[in-house]
């Protein structure tokens, strides 16, 4: 088990656990921010029927993140059965419709949870304001005037499982299913990397993006075996560490430091970092009053969307799949389902030339990635 003693001696447990966040945050900004990594984009290109670079990456973040957390699983590394994503009951209700709520959210502001913080770090004001209000509604989900409308959703259909929520136990499937699932993906991810010739960088940032998953297990993990205080056993999500981030910068008596707090501020540092290195920092903005009101829903979509969800597109996409839960599984699924309905219901301009419907006469504004 790694020794963190001389960090906690430093910094204190609270601050140990924040500076990881900070620390596996930037890193998760860098790759992010260079392999372009975007889960909207990703569903965009696979909905409109092809099977390219943005889903390419995707495959290959998420088999890394899923390949490498039931490796450490099974070297016995790692132990998430305590975490949030498999407690002891889950809300298929809360992830369906939350799932739904975000996906479409995330076309209508042209990028998720994580997306938009790396772009707004590369100096996007749409992306920025964007963010800000996603956190916002996250928070007034969570513990403001929204509060009961996500409780009534959650609470309609409820999954109990005594033994926790993970589905590989819960289908009765080999524990070696999910390392097997990993690298099948993985395989596939490479197969189409090679097809649509990805950048060296792709292929880093890609893979990075999901051992920073990993590595965020892997620290709160054995970070908790070494503090008096608990700590919780989680990895990268956006929703709930956007929401107490803001709250932590209004009211830092109110919110404790941890991991969540410390994973905001590295994200964007670390997507600020990259983007100044590579010269690709620009100054972006609204072209138009009008077009804010599609940001304001697709935000305020995400977090209420995120929060009813238990996680957004990484938290439930990556961090919630690598760690096989049931509710995240049926989130991520809903994601993909309300932003695939949702961008041929706004972003789809279909063309008849000659009587003929064309698959391809796809017409979309100028998007944040």
């Amino acid at each position: 088990m790694m020794d963190f003693e001389f960090l906690i001696s430093l910094l204190g447990e609270s601050g140990s656990n924040a500076f990881g966040g900070l620390l596996l945050g930037c890193m998760f900004g860098v790759f992010a921010q260079r392999s372009q990594f975007c889960l909207r984009a990703a569903v965009v290109e696979f909905a409109r029927g092809a099977i390219g670079k943005k889903v390419a990456i995707w495959l290959l973040t998420f088999s890394a993140a899923v390949g490498g957390t039931q490796i450490l699983i099974t070297l016995g590394e790692l132990d998430i059965t305590d975490s949030r994503m498999l407690a002891s009951y889950g809300s298929l209700s809360g992830a369906i419709v939350g799932g739904l709520l975000f996906g479409a959210g995330m076309i209508l502001a042209r990028g998720c949870g994580s997306r938009l913080l790396v772009l707004a770090a590369t100096g996007n004001l749409r992306a920025l304001f964007s963010g800000l209000l996603f956190a916002a509604v996250a928070q007034a989900s969570l513990k403001g005037v929204l509060a009961p409308v996500r409780d009534s959703i959650a609470g309609a259909w409820v999954l109990h499982n005594d033994g926790g929520l993970e589905l590989i136990s819960f289908l009765g499937w080999g524990s070696y299913t999910g390392i097997y699932l990993g690298v099948v993906c993985m395989v596939i991810a490479i197969f189409y990397g090679i097809k649509n010739k990805l950048t060296p960088w792709a292929w880093i940032g890609s893979v990075g993006v999901g051992a920073m998953v990993v590595g965020g297990w892997w620290f709160t993990y054995h970070l908790s075996y070494q503090t008096f205080d608990p700590t919780q056993v989680e990895s990268m999500t956006f929703t709930g560490p956007s929401a107490d981030t803001l709250m932590y910068l209004l009211t830092p008596d109110n919110v404790a430091l941890d991991f969540d707090v410390g994973l905001v501020p590295g994200v964007f540092l670390g997507s600020f970092l990259a983007a100044f290195l590579s010269r690709e920092l620009k100054l972006q903005g609204f072209q138009e009053g009008r077009s804010m009101i599609r940001y304001i829903v697709g935000a305020s979509f995400m977090g209420m969307g995120g929060m009813l969800a238990g996680g957004c597109a990484v938290g439930a996409g990556l961090t919630g799949g690598s760690a096989f839960s049931i509710t995240a599984w049926v989130a991520l699924a809903s994601m993909w389902a309300g932003a695939a309905l949702t961008d041929a219901a706004v972003d789809r301009e279909w063309k008849t030339r000659k009587g003929e419907v064309s698959p391809v006469g796809v017409k979309e504004q100028p998007a944040l990635s």
